[in-house]
């Protein structure tokens, strides 16, 4: 892959201070630009480095002003946004690098599912019987999708990612490595022998539109029903989704967060990492919550922000830090006071 200046400029509509034809094959931090490299800057403590760098081709944020000359192999691009427009370089590059079709011999697809056109299906791979992927996706080595499964189109499912019987992924979903879509959920029942009997779950995953599911995270299927993640969620690594949870549309949850099962997420909401929150709950729209803390009741407010464990509103949390950090002093103060209004008897 490789790219001249005046092409970058007119995919940013950007403006270019240096060589036009300057070409670039790779991105790199600013920091670390080498030569034919593109790189960008946005944050003010970064500036130096556009003196110094390398790279050959830099985006910058219009609201710079520099104070001196850049090395004369450097091309700049102003634009407007420089981190937005280098957001959008990277997904050029993202998706030129992962422009794959074809079967490759080593797949193990069913001559009972549907490929639609453009599919690429990796090494190992294995598609089982009723299975439909949709037109451009893209299936990769060692991946698994189960009977009856539905991919869109324009989705990409990882290496190693593994999607059970009956579940529904849509469009430009991105399902990370070692993703679990659609294994059992944690259900028993004691029974009369005071063991614990196995709960079967039929039910299914749908994952919507433009969701994004990050790597290990599992997300079990519904007892009955489905369990829903909604148009535009994002997921990030190492989160476990219990059977017939509902994550609304663009929420967005972060590492080590564990739903129980049959709990509500709103739209817009932010979790924060390590979040444990029980079964059973609803959470209103754009909700806020801190990380490591722990939801035990629904929050009914919207765009209210929590923290802490038991989770509070975030002002009540606020004031009543003061306390925790000073309650060794509190009490030594206390101890103190009760030396002199009850002093030990002679």
């Amino acid at each position: 892959m490789e790219f001249t200046a005046s092409q970058v400029a007119e995919l940013l509509n950007g403006k270019i201070e240096g060589n036009s034809e300057s070409t670039v094959n790779q991105l790199a931090k600013i920091e670390e630009g080498v030569t034919n490299s593109l790189t960008f800057l946005s944050n003010e403590a970064y500036v130096d480095y556009v003196y110094e760098t390398d790279a050959s081709i830099c985006i910058i944020d219009n609201s710079f002003k520099l104070t001196k000359p850049t090395k004369p192999t450097l091309t700049l691009i102003w634009v407007d946004n420089a981190r937005m427009c280098f957001v959008k370089v990277l997904e050029m590059y993202q998706q030129y690098k992962s422009n794959k079709t074809g079967i490759d011999p080593s797949a193990k697809i069913s001559d009972k599912a549907t490929l639609g056109s453009n599919v690429y299906v990796g090494p190992n791979a294995t598609v089982l019987a009723g299975a439909v992927i949709g037109d451009n996706s893209k299936i990769y080595g060692n991946a698994y999708i189960g009977e009856q499964v539905k991919i869109g189109t324009n989705t990409i499912i990882q290496p190693g990612a593994i999607v059970q019987d009956d579940c529904e992924i849509g469009n430009d979903c991105k399902i990370y490595s070692g993703v679990i879509i659609g294994g059992d959920g944690f259900g028993f029942a004691p029974n009369s022998e005071n063991n614990y009997q196995k709960v079967v779950h039929i039910g299914n995953v749908i994952i919507e539109n433009h969701a994004e599911i990050g790597a290990n995270t599992t997300i079990d299927r519904g007892t009955l029903g489905s369990t829903r993640i909604c148009k535009g969620a994002k997921l990030d690594n190492l989160i476990q989704i219990a059977h017939n949870v509902e994550v609304g549309e663009n929420t967005v949850m972060a590492a080590q967060t564990g739903i129980a099962g049959s709990t509500k997420i709103g739209k817009n909401c932010m979790i924060g990492g390590q979040v444990g929150i029980i079964g059973h709950i609803s959470i209103a729209d754009g909700v806020k919550i801190a990380a490591q803390s722990g939801i035990g009741a629904s929050i009914k407010e919207e765009n209210s922000i929590w923290q802490g464990s038991p989770a509070i509103p975030i002002g009540e949390y606020k004031r009543s830090y003061v306390l925790f950090k000073n309650l060794t002093n509190l009490k030594a103060r206390i101890d103190n006071l009760q030396k002199v209004v009850s002093p030990k008897s002679n």
